[in-house]
């Protein structure tokens, strides 16, 4: 089996394993573009699978942290069973190492699959759906906001007050171009902002969505506020599609919204995505990572991973003077395995819950610093699927 970076060349051949696997009707016209790279395996000198690999960072502790995006995985009918997926991600582990990334993330439909070569749940993408009692449920701003549809010129504003809220939930992206094209916001039916004394307070993007009945739905993708006031302006702003719509359907992007100023009901339904994430490169991802600033402490790990050899063995997290860092050595008095990192790093499992699931071992004190360290609240999020 040979594998490599797809080039334009294999446009056709991609395109043909995409469409078997995933149903695509539209043949992209370009293959390699701005923010994306990937791989093929060829078997008998034909292209047997493919991976791609996009350019992404995520908010941990406020620091964006470049992370590689893998997506389109896709494996010839006739090749199945022959190792050409685990050898795509085997070899997509140095590539995204010698792209910067020290960290990686799925939206897995097959999860052992991942799990063999390190990847492990981290987090949430989430929609939730609100019928319209439940929009005119929510409270009144005491504040009125006038908003106006956004311009081209907006784009940059609209952009800085997305990083206000998401740098302050870990796991969500950053939506740096050129993987994420900033401009396609204003193909959306809606886009409306809230200005404030220097930038944007707030702001709403969505879509109008049929439906089976006489009344569509919206599809609201962000509903971003820097206060309090602008998103209870933004949450009024959709109680005026009363009598035209049957329900909303709200992309979470920051939880408060729903969790503290919406009127849901203790029961309601809510579409949840998992995704997965791997440390690809341990201290390079811990340098990029913000941490809490705690009193001086270390840890000694051993290191489990026979994929990524680079940070396999014996590793010491030290946090001193505000800083975190990783240096080679120690005695091992935690051992964690490649698939541990990722939840950990994220904040989504406790090193309690990671001894119970068999992924952590060792002197329980110890391992209590990398709960202290990490120091997060809530659930990881994404609000972007690729």
């Amino acid at each position: 089996m040979h594998i490599r970076e797809y080039t334009e060349d294999d446009l056709d051949a991609v395109f043909r394993l995409r469409k078997l696997a995933f149903n695509a009707s539209e043949r992209p016209q370009q293959l390699v573009q701005p923010g994306r790279h990937g791989l093929v395996a060829e078997l008998d000198g034909k292209v047997a699978g493919v991976l791609g690999i996009g350019e992404y960072a995520q908010f941990y502790g406020g620091a964006a942290v470049p992370m590689g995006g893998i997506g389109g995985v896709a494996v010839d009918g006739a090749t199945r069973g022959r190792g050409v997926a685990a050898a795509l991600l085997d070899a997509a582990l140095p590539v995204m190492r010698e792209h910067g990334q020290p960290i990686s993330v799925l939206y897995a439909t097959v999860p052992a699959l991942y799990r063999k070569r390190g990847w492990e749940r981290a987090g949430v993408f989430e929609w939730v759906e609100l019928p319209m009692d439940r929009v005119l449920a929510a409270p009144r701003p005491t504040e009125l906001i006038p908003s106006r549809p956004a311009e081209d010129s907006d784009l940059p504003a609209l952009h800085e007050c997305y990083l206000e809220v998401a740098r302050t939930i870990d796991g969500m992206a950053d939506r740096r171009p050129p993987r994420i094209d900033l401009a396609k916001v204003l193909d959306l039916d809606l886009v409306s902002v809230l200005p404030g004394a220097n930038g944007l307070r707030g702001y709403l993007t969505a879509q109008r969505e049929p439906s089976d009945r006489d009344m569509g739905r919206l599809k609201v993708f962000d509903l971003i506020g820097v206060d309090v006031e602008a998103q209870l302006n933004l949450l009024a702003s959709l109680k005026s599609w009363e009598g035209t719509l049957e329900a909303i359907d709200l992309r979470i992007t920051d939880p408060a919204t729903l969790d503290l100023l919406g009127a849901t009901a203790m029961r309601y339904p809510v579409w949840t995505s998992t995704w997965m994430l791997r440390v690809v490169d341990l201290p390079a991802a811990v340098a990029a990572r913000g941490w809490p600033r705690l009193a001086n402490a270390a840890v000694d790990l051993e290191i489990i991973d026979e994929h990524a050899p680079w940070h396999a063995g014996l590793q010491r997290i030290v946090a001193e003077d505000g800083a975190v860092r990783v240096e080679p050595g120690g005695s091992g008095a935690v051992r964690m395995h490649a698939r541990a990192l990722g939840p950990w790093f994220s904040g989504a499992q406790s090193t309690h819950a990671l001894r119970r699931a068999g992924l952590l071992e060792g002197d329980p004190a110890d391992a209590a610093v990398l709960d202290q360290l990490v120091g997060t609240s809530g659930v990881p999020r994404l609000a972007d699927f690729f």
